[in-house]
């Protein structure tokens, strides 16, 4: 059995691809903030036979991927596949945006995401053997008015994925960026976007749905994978408009239904 770790393992995404990885009898280490959830998780899954680890760990905190990283390793625990899928944005303007909802972005989308990249890479590399999966966002195809700083996170995301994978390409160890679309989870509560045009006239898929096509993606060792074909069609879309129209669409489709 190879082990798998999952950040942001207690819902949405992450918690459907913890589900996908039992039942192909991978065992599990899933972090996420919330201890409670995240034993829920695990007494979920411990019934399909698999182990699974958890730690709860807020991964805003700069230290926290090393930590992680030195605690899994003191015990012998060996990370066959990394997947990278903690993350959060924000709606508003940035410039009354606060302090901490930027910082809390980068940390999280980029620091935390590279840091742990960088660290559990070494020992895939020296085995060649590995996978590892970034999950970006159809966000990273273009700018994002109101949520400024998450859609450029996003970005950083796909393109260092990509150019590592390069990098890798003949390791044995593969890399996926993962691009989900709008997806029925509690990001959009968290974001503050619930009421936006993209939840409520757009649509979002499923969880699982979209977790099953990373899954997929992940263990075919695709490089670049984005979930549904409408969302593939507007992602290869912002190639060929001008960059005015991109922005000006993004931002309408983020605003409030009936603003």
């Amino acid at each position: 059995m190879s082990t798998v770790l999952i950040t942001g393992a207690s819902g949405g995404i992450g918690y459907e691809l913890a589900k996908l990885f039992a039942r192909d009898r991978h065992n599990l280490v899933l972090v996420a903030r919330s201890a409670d959830k995240l034993g829920q998780v695990a007494a979920e899954l411990q019934a399909l036979g698999v182990t699974v680890k958890t730690i709860p760990l807020d991964l805003t905190d700069p230290p926290a991927p090393k930590f992680l990283f030195d605690q899994l390793q003191r015990e012998g625990t060996s990370v066959e596949i990394l997947v990278n899928n903690a993350g959060f944005g924000a709606f508003g303007e940035f410039a009354q945006m606060p302090e901490e909802e930027i910082h809390g972005q980068i940390q999280l989308n980029i620091a935390a995401l590279t840091e742990l990249t960088r660290l559990f890479l070494a020992p895939m590399v020296a085995r060649r053997s590995g996978r590892i999966m970034n999950v970006a966002s159809t966000a990273a195809f273009q700018p994002g008015p109101l949520m400024a700083v998450y859609y450029a996170t996003k970005a950083y995301v796909l393109s260092f994925s990509e150019a590592i994978a390069n990098e890798l390409r003949d390791s044995g160890v593969t890399v996926t960026c993962f691009c989900p679309g709008a997806t029925l989870t509690g990001f959009a509560q968290r974001a503050g976007t619930e009421g936006s045009r993209l939840m409520k006239q757009f649509g979002a898929m499923s969880a699982e749905k979209v977790a099953l096509d990373g899954y997929r993606a992940l263990m075919a060792g695709r490089t670049l994978a984005i979930s549904g074909a409408h969302n593939w069609v507007v992602a290869q879309s912002t190639r060929f408009s001008p960059r005015k129209m991109v922005t000006a669409v993004s931002r309408w489709v983020v605003e409030k239904a009936g603003s």
